[in-house]
């Protein structure tokens, strides 16, 4: 893949009837490959990009990692992150709003790397569909940024019932926006007890090392377990 251009891969609506089961399939081709799949989730503009950034920064010379950015249409994501020298392709979903493991296969067949150990899925924003369909991931993570409210968990409950792990990101704003850290925490684990939280500021770093710390242990136990 010319690494000044950008693959975009055009995934057609899965027609597996039980994508569960597709997704532990998946999941277990990925495992026998030592590919530890990431599904990234958020709202528009919280900062998915900027935080992944910001993590190959802290990733540098310690993991071989690449992105599939997925949206209805463009290709900017999949385009900053080849002009920061992270391996991407840029999945269209014909305006879906979300991916399926199908989907996802179709992405990752077309990608063309055998040397990674981690692969984002950059998933469409949106609160609400990519939380429905498994993608066939090994985590799931999601982004709440500060300026959104610390009650989304509330909102949004099947978002955090289905993340490992929330990031609170742009917490540089936080003294600009009436946001509780303790609040937030709680209406996450109501929703899901088991989930990590960690906060940050993609913009200035904060924070960032130590998610990418906690990342680089789970992608290892993953791909060695």
């Amino acid at each position: 893949m010319n690494e000044n251009l950008v693959k975009i891969i055009e995934v057609k609506e899965s027609i597996c009837e039980d994508n569960n089961k597709d997704a532990d399939v998946l999941r277990t081709e990925l495992k026998g490959k030592k590919v530890c799949l990431m599904n990234l989730m958020s709202s528009p503009g919280s900062g998915k990009t900027t935080t992944l950034l910001a993590l190959n920064k802290a990733f540098a010379n310690r993991i071989k990692w690449g992105v599939m950015e997925a949206d209805i249409d463009s290709d900017v994501d999949a385009k900053t992150m080849i002009a920061n020298g992270v391996p991407s392709i840029q999945i269209h979903t014909g305006g879906m709003c979300h991916l399926d493991a199908d989907m996802t296969r179709q992405g990752l067949r077309e990608f063309n790397r055998d040397d990674l150990d981690f692969v984002v899925l950059e998933n469409i924003g949106n609160l609400v569909c990519p939380a429905e369909f498994d993608t066939g991931s090994a985590v799931n993570m999601t982004i709440l940024s500060v300026p959104e409210g610390d009650d989304k968990p509330l909102k949004y409950p099947l978002m955090y019932k289905e993340s490992d792990i929330l990031v609170v990101n742009k917490i540089d704003t936080l003294p600009v926006f009436d946001f509780d850290k303790e609040k937030v925490i709680g209406y996450a684990k109501r929703c899901n007890p088991n989930i990590k939280a960690f906060f940050i500021s993609a913009k200035t770093g904060e924070g960032v090392n130590e998610l990418a710390e906690y990342l680089i242990g789970l992608i290892e136990e993953w791909n060695n377990g």
